[in-house]
């Protein structure tokens, strides 16, 4: 395809150089010609002779002169074209790469024109791409582990009371209770997120005093944030500030971002919860104090299994999911989120939208 491309291009400066070439050749016939004859006519000499050699002499020379007009279109057309074709050609062979499972190579781009900005959105693809498979393997293998552990406990408890080897006491049956929770949590939070996906297509948008949805978090939170010392606080500017959204997703995304916050707060720690009026958009955000997020996982954070720090997250029974539904929830109501995390302090917001 390269090849047959290469030559359209090529061959597109024919036409142009032979038709110029046929101008200039009838002009100096009809034209120049009559005026060197009238011109000799003039001053008596004989034109017949002269204007043979004149028509000979312009006529060879126009053929060398379209000639090298040629030589150097084809020329500079041709190494024009090979640049330009030249990221399309990596391109094609890097593509055929990326769906063998090759996310290492990139297109080199060597211009800031439409082929090198098609380039630069190339690679970006590439890099999303490659992120998108580590993120895949990496889900893999943490919903690998997340089941095998209950499962590999409840298989031994099982075979222990089967064999009569554990005693049936109650503290058995609970254990097997939690991992059998553990379990449903996991497939729970997998099917919030397929939930969250489709959620634009469902969702009911009403005026929600903001106070009025601090009001629910606070009571279905205080008493966690308080078992772990935690000062729960929450501020709404103005205190009538209103939002349009769904209530039941807003929720759902608010209280996965507090369950993140009470799980990550240190004891005795500081979580504040705030509503704000920014021009047309609503902000809601959670702040809370502890040991932060690195710089290099920040950008991150949203993306889905995702976890900074992976032991932490599975000794909480966590699996990256929260904040990977919060964005999808707020992006169906065509909001955006955000995090920032410094000195100890990591604040996570939510804008809307004050109009649809």
């Amino acid at each position: 395809m390269k090849k047959h491309l290469l030559w359209k291009l090529l061959l597109n400066s024919v036409p142009i150089i032979g038709v110029t070439i046929l101008v200039v050749w009838l002009a100096i016939d009809k034209l120049a010609a009559t005026y060197f004859m009238r011109l000799m006519e003039n001053y008596a000499i004989n034109p017949t002779e002269s204007h043979q050699m004149f028509i000979e002499s312009v006529h060879r020379y126009l053929v060398w002169a379209a000639f090298a007009a040629m030589v150097l279109a084809l020329l500079l057309s041709y190494l024009m074209t090979k640049r330009v074709l030249r990221p399309l050609s990596q391109m094609t062979r890097i593509s055929r790469e990326l769906a063998a499972g090759n996310f290492t190579n990139r297109v080199e781009v060597v211009s800031q024109d439409e082929v090198g900005e098609l380039g630069l959105a190339f690679n970006s693809m590439a890099d999303s791409l490659a992120r998108l498979e580590q993120l895949r393997k990496s889900m893999v293998s943490d919903l690998a582990h997340e089941l095998r552990t209950p499962l590999t406990n409840l298989r031994g408890y099982l075979e222990g009371l089967s064999d009569e080897v554990v005693p049936p006491s109650v503290e058995t049956f609970r254990m097997l209770e939690n991992e059998i929770l553990r379990l449903v949590h996991l497939v729970d939070d997998l099917q919030q997120l397929t939930k969250a996906d489709s959620a634009q297509a469902f969702l009911r948008r009403q005026e929600l005093s903001c106070a009025t949805v601090s009001g629910q978090l606070r009571a279905l939170f205080e008493r966690r944030f308080a078992s772990k010392g935690i000062d729960l606080r929450i501020l709404i500017e103005p205190p009538e500030l209103m939002i349009n959204a769904d209530l039941d997703k807003l929720l759902q995304a608010l209280r996965n971002l507090l369950e993140n916050v009470w799980r990550y707060t240190p004891v005795g720690g500081e979580v504040v919860v705030a509503a704000t009026e920014d021009g047309e958009e609503v902000e809601i955000s959670v702040e809370n104090s502890g040991a932060g997020i690195s710089a290099a996982d920040l950008p991150f954070i949203f993306e889905r299994f995702f976890r900074a720090d992976r032991s932490r997250s599975r000794a909480h029974g966590g699996a990256g999911i929260g904040l990977s539904i919060v964005k999808q929830l707020v992006e169906a109501h065509g909001g955006q989120v955000g995090a920032e995390s410094v000195a100890g302090i990591t604040r996570i917001w939510l804008r809307f939208p004050s109009k649809f």
